[in-house]
């Protein structure tokens, strides 16, 4: 079972009470976010922050800078009518240093941060992609492919966005502090009037995001639905085609792009009603600084350089302080990314693995089947109760009717799921014993929809294995690819397009083959590997894989339905009802069983009348 992040906050009703709830929970979501990438990321983050304390500092300087510049230079300059050559050089000069160490905090913050992101969301992407290549089989049949995809793409940047916002904010804040003091040093009064405009800011800022939290987080949720929707539609283009179904599902994915377009329609309106509060509120606070530093000034009790000062700071601060704004608004899609992340990363639902590797001997190996059992998800068994021994370098066909638990049988035998009850063993080791990787080592499987990568022959075949080219072109000739990769415009080096789709589903399967043969296997599975083949070139195949191997034959389990298929195979196992109900030569079950006979009879008969 999987161990589920907290369900992400969201409001069912429009109440105040549950509008600050979903904010609260947010900010606090968000700042654990933030914990776990500070802590990931120790020195970067401390870089970026040095960076952005020293350019708020700078900042703030810039201001006293003004203020020294006013009383030393300019107001001298009104009054007498020169101004000493040393004052300017100084002047400049403490502009130009100024200016210049700032730049040092802007290439720190901005350069640590983006590296922090991008660390970040590249280990989130690893972790994730390992994550589901390690759970098996009946974990993926259970989540579509648009939503692992949203998991490993939109979901890991969303979580890792507040990164980028994140030095700036730490810098404001230090600018605030720094700013705060130097305005109380240099007028308390003046300074106090200014200073109410941070609480109502803040305010602002806390109200914004209580009211657009429940929006942002519902646009995270509805983009990944969205993806979903797509990459089906995308992914089913023949099936959409063929029935002629691009109306309904334009219409289906119209209908999920209109969801989203009036969420962010919502949160658009909310943002557009308080971005003109938090500019006009610091120009409010500069003009009531500039109405009682007048007043002052007039009556001697200030200078007008701190009044400058204090305008100014007010200035340079007001912009920054929405920095926070900025990081608080991503915390939303930051959290919700975050959550359906971990809901892959904290899965449980894993294989466990032993220590044991097999005989390294080239000969075919054991596989013994007993008591196996097995159902999808808790529904009515698939498999009960079936046993089944193959000498190794035999070959067994398993001959049965539609949902008699072929298919299943196969993903058993290969580990894809691990049984509800018995065992399967290879050379007289359970499976579930055996090291990662160690039956892969050893046994392969032809599934009947060959996958393809969108790459060359060469790398299809050898999934980027260290093989020579003779071993593939061996492998090829066994599966009887050989001559039609010859006449591709590159040979193996002849890309194939996503899916192989510049090959037809027989060569596309001779392929699939010939990528199992090339890794020499010990045990081959073929799941009617070559439905897509006449079967001529289905029986050279088998006869080609027989004679490839001399005197040490792969052992082999072929799910088969022609006769001439099944006539190969050494014996014959008859699968009904999840249970093999009888076992021999294909001869002696024609003879001896009526539901046999039956059955590949019928095969046969259809197959005629489909050609």
């Amino acid at each position: 079972m999987s161990t589920s992040a907290p369900d992400t906050p969201q409001t069912r009703d429009g109440s105040v009470d549950s509008l600050a709830a979903a904010g609260a929970s947010s900010l606090r979501d968000g700042l654990r976010v933030l914990g776990v990438a500070i802590r990931r990321e120790p020195w970067i983050f401390t870089l970026s922050t040095l960076g952005s304390v020293l350019f708020g500092a700078l900042t703030v300087a810039d201001a006293w800078v003004l203020g020294w510049a006013t009383d030393h230079a300019v107001l001298p300059a009104f009054r007498d009518g020169e101004v000493g050559g040393g004052v300017l050089v100084a002047v400049v000069a403490l502009f130009v240093g100024v200016a210049l160490l700032r730049a040092v905090g802007i290439v720190a913050r901005r350069l640590g941060a983006g590296i922090m992101q991008y660390r970040m969301q590249a280990a989130y992407r690893r972790e994730v992609t390992r994550q589901y290549l390690s759970l098996p089989m009946s974990w993926h049949q259970r989540h579509p492919t648009g939503q692992l995809l949203s998991n490993a793409n939109s979901d890991v940047e969303a979580a890792w966005a507040p990164i980028a916002p994140l030095p700036m904010a730490v810098g404001t804040i230090a600018m605030m502090v720094v700013a705060v003091v130097q305005m109380l040093l240099a007028d308390r009064p003046t300074a106090v009037v200014g200073l109410v405009v941070f609480p109502l800011v803040i305010v602002a800022n806390v109200v914004y995001q209580r009211l657009s939290s429940p929006l942002i987080t519902r646009i995270q949720s509805t983009r990944a639905d969205l993806s979903e929707t797509a990459h089906e539609s995308f992914d089913g283009a023949l099936v959409v085609k063929t029935l002629g179904r691009e109306a309904e599902e334009t219409e289906r994915f119209w209908a999920q792009a209109s969801t989203l377009r009036d969420l962010g329609v919502r949160a658009g309106r909310i943002r557009a009603a308080f971005d003109p509060v938090l500019e006009a509120l610091p120009n409010l606070a500069i003009l009531g600084v500039l109405a009682l530093g007048v007043a002052r000034v007039e009556t001697g009790a200030a200078q007008a350089g701190e009044i400058v000062t204090i305008a100014y700071l007010l200035t340079i601060v007001a912009f920054p302080v929405r920095s926070i704004g900025w990081l608080v608004g991503e915390f939303p899609r930051s959290v919700v990314g975050y959550e359906r992340v971990h809901r892959v990363l904290d899965e449980t639902l894993s294989q466990q693995y032993g220590a044991t590797r097999p005989s390294q001997e080239p000969y075919g190996a054991h596989l013994g089947v007993s008591g196996l059992g097995y159902a999808h998800d808790g529904g009515e068994p698939v498999l009960g109760g079936l046993d089944l021994v193959v000498e190794p370098g035999r070959t067994l066909a398993v001959v049965g009717a539609t949902a008699s638990g072929k298919s299943t049988l196969t993903t058993l035998l290969m580990r894809l799921v691990d049984p509800d009850e018995g065992v399967v063993r290879l050379d007289g080791h359970d499976l579930r014993d055996l090291a990662p990787g160690a039956l892969a080592e050893h046994a392969a499987l032809v599934p009947q929809s060959a996958f393809l990568f969108d790459d060359t022959v060469r790398g299809n075949v050898t999934l980027g294995a260290d093989v020579p080219d003779a071993a593939v072109w061996e492998a090829l000739r066994t599966a009887q690819a050989e001559d039609f990769v010859r006449r591709l415009p590159q040979a193996l080096d002849t890309p194939l397009g996503e899916r192989g789709t510049t090959l037809s589903g027989g060569q596309r399967q001779r392929l699939s083959l010939a990528r199992a043969l090339v890794r020499r296997p010990r045990l081959l599975v073929m799941d009617d590997a070559t439905s897509a083949v006449d079967p001529e070139v289905e029986q050279r195949i088998l006869a080609a894989m027989r004679e490839s191997r001399g005197e040490a034959p792969a052992t082999m389990v072929l799910v088969a339905y022609r006769k001439a298929t099944i006539a190969l195979a050494d014996e014959v196992a008859f699968l009904a009802g999840g249970r093999i109900v009888d076992r021999g030569t294909h001869e002696e079950l024609l003879v001896r069983n009526a539901d046999y006979a039956r059955l590949v009879n019928a095969y046969e008969a259809e197959e005629v009348g489909a050609r």
